[in-house]
């Protein structure tokens, strides 16, 4: 447990302290940071009323973002199978 590390994220108004590895550390700040100006742009273009709508649709967000990354993937991987397949039909035809 020694090689852990206590840090203290900050994230609407609210300090919450954590003991993680230390490579995580700078991963955790940076999503602190942009969950913060996440929080700044949802509180300056719409009128919110609770922090707690503002960190749902920053949830969202940052899950939608996941999970588009998820389907771009799957779709370049389905389109360099298909590649190769076509590749591999001219180089047999060549043979």
């Amino acid at each position: 447990m020694s090689d852990q590390l206590k840090i203290k994220l900050s994230i609407a108004n609210r300090v919450y302290p954590l003991t993680i590895n230390p490579k995580q550390e700078e991963g955790l700040r940076k999503a602190a940071k942009k969950i913060e100006a996440m929080i700044g742009q949802f509180e300056q273009n719409y009128s919110v009323r609770d922090k707690q709508d503002v960190l749902a649709m920053c949830a969202l967000q940052f899950a939608a973002q996941v999970e588009q990354k998820s389907i771009d993937k799957e779709y370049v991987n389905e389109e360099v199978q298909e590649k190769l397949v076509l590749l591999n039909d001219l180089l047999s035809n060549h043979i």
